[in-house]
């Protein structure tokens, strides 16, 4: 919800630049947008609903964070919360808003995004419960750490909190013999991408690092991002060098050029091969006839 209020705050008023309202507007409005200010959306997403590059989408959340500092993002859960959400939007309690907030709050994988929007939230029955979902995890003070999802339903009420830790603990068990197994929504990209991975001798167990990879399928330009990884990871494999940064360099300088798909990148290095070709051809200059006899008294007087 936005108040009327959102146009007389200060800094809408007096820093905010009329495309940073617009994109304010879009974050706090937009059909990802939930009951506790934290939702998962990607920027590839953004950049569709909006219009926009993804380009001018990382720029504005760069602004939004560092200069605003009205929210927070986590590229690799690609979650987002709104700082001031719990202020504006969370001032009724009630057995059902509390249910609505306790079944979100389940949802969200990176707790440290839970104390955030909890800092600012008034009023203290929700304060609380946002709070035992990082307190009890020992998460007070780590920004970064990353705890397990309570996975029962239950009412809220004051001793129910007492017993989220036992199911904590349970399901902190279960992530880490899961981890290796679901590290991404497993559609066919992602099945295709990991099994391609592991087969060339990437690294079996670096979930980091195919996690990362797997970014590019949402957060990139690429009109086939399933098949530019594939091929930015087949170069890498001819060259013998199976490391992740080698291939987002190659993806990097291919969105740099503006290769967008596979045909592109092909064409293009087609065209890098003629010329190379060309060059050689010219710098060795002409050829000489092997027939060709050179006479030095041609034309001279016996």
């Amino acid at each position: 919800m936005v108040r009327t209020e959102f146009w007389k705050n200060p800094m809408v008023l007096e820093e905010m630049t009329p495309e940073d309202k617009y994109f304010y507007l879009y974050l706090l409005t937009n059909p990802h947008t939930t009951q506790i200010g934290i939702y998962r959306i990607t920027k590839k997403q953004m950049a569709f609903d909006l219009g926009y590059s993804i380009e001018s989408v990382h720029s504005l959340m760069e602004r939004f964070e560092e200069h605003h500092q009205l929210i927070r993002y986590n590229p690799e859960t690609r979650e987002l919360a709104i700082k001031n959400w719990g202020r504006e939007n969370l001032q009724k309690g009630g057995k059902p808003v509390m249910d609505c907030i306790l079944s979100e709050l389940k949802e969200v994988e990176d707790d440290s995004l839970i104390r955030y929007v909890s800092e600012f939230i008034h009023k203290q029955e929700i304060r609380s419960l946002y709070e035992a979902f990082y307190q009890q995890k020992g998460t007070v003070g780590i920004e970064n750490e990353k705890s397990p999802r309570l996975t029962d339903c239950e009412e809220f009420d004051d001793t129910s909190l007492s017993r989220y830790t036992t199911r904590g603990q349970k399901e902190k068990q279960k992530e880490n013999e899961k981890q290796q197994q679901t590290i991404y929504p497993m559609n066919d990209d992602v099945k295709e991408i990991i099994a391609c991975w592991d087969a060339n001798g990437f690294g079996f167990t670096n979930v980091n690092a195919k996690q990362q990879l797997l970014a590019w399928l949402d957060d990139s330009r690429f009109l086939q991002p399933k098949e530019m990884i594939l091929k930015a990871m087949n170069i890498a494999c001819a060259n013998n060098k199976r490391k992740l940064n080698y291939i987002v360099g190659i993806l990097k300088n291919w969105e740099n050029e503006s290769l967008l798909t596979v045909e592109e990148v092909n064409s293009e290095d087609e065209k890098k091969k003629q010329s190379k070709l060309s060059t050689e051809s010219d710098s060795s200059g002409r050829a000489i006839p092997r027939e060709f006899e050179l006479d030095l008294s041609a034309g001279e007087d016996g």
